[in-house]
């Protein structure tokens, strides 16, 4: 199986406006557009090829489905506007042309995007050079809103020492101190990793080991075997995408599941998904979940989601990201009533999703002093008997503020010009 979702289609982006525009759960279509204006474009950059597809395709669905609320309600200042796309295939250095092309070809005024790390951080300098404002929708690396944070980036998904804050005490309590881990061997892994085993470390457990993974591994044996031999209490896994599903398939089979414990700073819906009952179990954190039915508003996105994208799937954390992503810039030039970046940066700061828009529990808001949106921790475990969507039982909904560390902390020093 696989965790590609089927891709959007500019019908598919044509049913969503009319499916939105209609439904009862959303305001009726205003669409007061100022005559003769040109749209307002916006730029997005995520993989929608390779080990990240699925993720990237999630997050682009969540975005379509905020572009058609927006447009409904009479888009930005007035003028209609528009999503341009490009395929970074998760490379770095692709993100960055395709930044450089959304920019400069086709003219957009905002920046969104990234599912890898590395992506992340290298559109955010050539936002940061042009001065415009970007929305990292899930790069998750620290530095992107700590040591290498600027002005212009904003992001929607939790930081690296977020996700781990948010399982670490729970893994250590429940199957000790002994970890080894397997490590994604660029810029997210590598912070994920970092973190973890500091929080290891002030609990009093021991790092065993850390096997770095290249992104795309297929064969996960050698790293699979130094970890079984290490005998740890927990192996730790923070591959993703179709890395977690290779990894955690080879796991089953080489029977390591049932030695020691197999938990992870992040998985994803459209992973568990993918993954076969024998490797469908260990504990792991989603920034978002879609059964919450204490929280207001879920329930009636999840049915908008389903209205519009009819192939069976449910939306996930990628698809709030996308979402949340492109309602936050709306809202930013709402409140700057400008497309100037300072204005509009400005205005994000301490800015506060409503409850339509973070579908989840606790406080939601950008962080003035890093631009780090603090939303919510979804830690849970697999449920290994489960069918789709029911894949994975939440154990708690940690707020943002609970566990990011304090900005002071962060290294963040935001570069406005005096």
């Amino acid at each position: 199986m696989t965790n590609k979702l089927p891709s959007v289609s500019r019908r598919t982006i044509v049913k969503a406006g009319a499916a939105l525009g209609a439904s009862a759960v959303f305001s009726p279509a205003i669409l007061t557009y100022a005559q003769g204006e040109t749209p307002i474009k916006i730029g997005m950059h995520d993989p929608f090829t390779g080990t990240y597809a699925a993720e990237g395709e999630s997050e682009k669905r969540g975005a379509l489905m905020a572009l058609a609320e927006i447009n409904a309600k009479g888009g930005m200042l007035g003028r209609k506007i528009e999503l341009v796309t490009e395929d970074d295939a998760a490379n770095a250095g692709l993100a960055a042309q395709k930044a450089h092309k959304l920019i400069e070809q086709d003219k957009v005024s905002l920046l969104m995007g990234a599912v890898s790390s590395a992506t992340a951080l290298s559109v955010n300098q050539v936002a940061h050079e042009k001065g415009m404002i970007y929305m990292v929708t899930g790069g998750h690396t620290d530095p992107v809103t700590g040591a290498q944070c600027h002005w212009t980036t904003f992001r929607i998904c939790t930081t690296t020492y977020m996700l781990a804050a948010g399982l670490a005490e729970t893994l250590y309590k429940k199957f000790g101190g002994k970890w080894y881990f397997i490590t994604p061997d660029y810029a997210f892994g590598h912070t994920l990793q970092e973190s973890y085993a500091k929080l290891l470390k002030k609990m009093g457990g021991t790092v065993l080991g850390n096997s770095l993974a290249p992104l795309g591994t297929t064969d996960f044996s050698s790293y699979l075997i130094k970890a079984e031999q290490s005998k740890p209490d927990v192996l730790i896994n923070l591959t993703d995408g179709q890395d977690l599903v290779n990894s955690m398939k080879q796991a089953a089979q080489f029977g390591l599941t049932k030695k020691f414990a197999i938990g992870g700073g992040l998985s994803e819906l459209e992973v568990l998904r993918a993954l076969p009952r024998e490797a469908k179990l260990g504990w792991w954190t989603l920034e978002w979940y879609w059964n919450q039915p204490n929280t207001p508003h879920v329930k009636e996105w999840v049915a908008a989601y389903q209205k519009i994208y009819t192939d069976g799937t449910y939306p996930s954390a990628r698809t709030w990201f996308g979402y949340a992503g492109l309602h936050s810039l709306a809202m930013g030039v709402a409140k700057a009533k400008s497309l100037d970046a300072v204005k509009i940066a400005r205005a994000l700061e301490g800015l506060e999703l409503p409850p339509e828009i973070k579908l989840q529990p606790n406080k939601v808001y950008f962080r003035p002093g890093d631009h780090q949106l603090m939303s919510s921790e979804f830690p849970g475990e697999v449920i290994q008997d489960g069918t789709y969507p029911n894949l994975f039982k939440v154990a708690e909904i940690v707020s943002g503020e609970k566990v990011a560390l304090p900005v002071a902390e962060t290294g963040c020093k935001l570069d406005y010009k005096s």
